[in-house]
């Protein structure tokens, strides 16, 4: 994304009446926030249902372009990413979802389109039961599937607790943010924000200068639903921002797991509910997450590539089939739009393709869009 493009796009999301569903609308029809912004003043002619509180902000879009400037030279000097929604480095999970943010601000070094990504969130009053499960699923991550990406809050409690068993498990972990990248809160936890950055990273959907307020927590918490493969829930009461987490997670179709916990334990009771009504699939270690999600560990991929077992190859495939299983080879899965990538096939054409390896029990989809064969 150019630079002109980038100020654009920043202005967009910060034209007030305008949320995440008029967004999505401009850029889908006019394709840029460039295009946009040179149609601003004739928005009906291409959306004739157009909200008259929308045309009249758009039409006032270049009175946000110098604060839009101002936020570009922020990210430049301070070495953040601006990620546009058509960006390759953009979380491809997160842009299946349909009121994903169209610009995303990264600082540090972690692949937001990692192999393998788990939320994990919680209560904020984290007890020595829920701090063990962290100490404990980390350590078995460290070994099962260490090239996980973390992601979660980080707030106190679970969240935080998350950042640190990644961080001293050498397991990179993103930090969402509900602010700009100015700021760390709570502010007592900056010294993990820090060494996140060093691996992993910090991610925020606001600008610099943006004032703390309870709803950015709330919209939040679709970016840590929508970035992840699935949502654990450690511990959580009857009501919680964890649990809406999980709800955010389950209606964008991807998996929620949940330990549970003691009947009459108060931190407890939300994930034994969310177990109980099928809201979470119970797990009580990191390996029943890697067996739900049909992960191969680190030791089983690590032997195949040591004993070179080569897959079988499918004599009825056509030439694209084949060109798909040869890609998939040797790997425990890989997002739909890095398979485009790399076989060169059109979106539609592949996703067709991959129906019709699915048919023929070659191929497996799982969460997230990854893709991986069957044997």
């Amino acid at each position: 994304m150019n630079e002109q493009e980038l100020i654009y796009t920043i202005a967009l999301t910060q034209l007030k009446g305008v949320g995440y569903a008029n967004q999505h609308q401009l850029l889908d029809k006019f394709q840029t926030a460039t295009a946009v912004f040179e149609n601003r003043h004739n928005l009906r002619d291409a959306l004739p249902n157009i909200h008259k509180q929308v045309e009249a902000s758009v039409a006032k879009m270049e009175e946000k372009l110098p604060r839009a400037e101002q936020e570009l030279a922020f990210a430049r000097r301070k070495n953040i990413q601006c990620l546009g929604i058509n960006d390759p480095s953009y979380p491809y999970r997160l842009r299946q979802c349909p009121d994903a943010p169209l610009l995303l601000y990264h600082r540090g070094n972690a692949d937001l389109n990692a192999q393998h990504i788990i939320s994990m969130v919680g209560t904020r009053h984290i007890t020595e039961y829920g701090k063990d499960i962290c100490r404990r699923f980390f350590m078995e991550m460290r070994d099962l599937c260490p090239d996980a990406l973390i992601v979660s809050g980080p707030a106190y409690g679970v969240d935080i607790h998350a950042h640190r068993g990644a961080l001293e498990n050498g397991m990179a972990t993103v930090g969402v943010l509900a602010h700009g990248l100015d700021q760390i809160y709570p502010s007592l936890h900056r010294d993990t924000a820090v060494s996140m950055v060093a691996n992993g990273g910090l991610l925020t959907e606001y600008i610099s200068g943006t004032r703390i307020d309870r709803m950015q927590f709330v919209a939040r918490n679709r970016i840590v639903a929508g970035i992840a493969d699935v949502t654990v829930v450690v511990e959580s009461a009857l009501k919680g921002g964890s649990l809406i987490t999980a709800g955010i997670a389950r209606d964008y179709g991807r998996d929620v797991m949940a330990f549970p916990g003691r009947t009459f334990d108060t931190y407890s009771a939300g994930c034994n509910n969310l177990i109980a009504n099928n809201g979470a699939g119970l797990i009580q270690s990191a390996k029943d997450l890697m067996d739900g999600l049909g992960w191969a560990t680190a030791a089983e991929t690590h032997k195949k590539q040591q004993d070179g077992i080569q897959l079988n190859l499918f004599p009825d495939l056509s030439e694209k089939e084949q060109h798909i299983v040869d890609t998939l080879k040797g790997t425990d899965g890989i997002p739909i739009g890095v398979i485009a990538v790399q076989t060169n096939i059109g979106a539609g054409e592949l996703t067709s393709l991959l129906l019709g390896l699915e048919l023929k029990g070659v191929v497996k989809q799982m969460a997230g869009g990854m893709y991986r064969l069957l044997n």
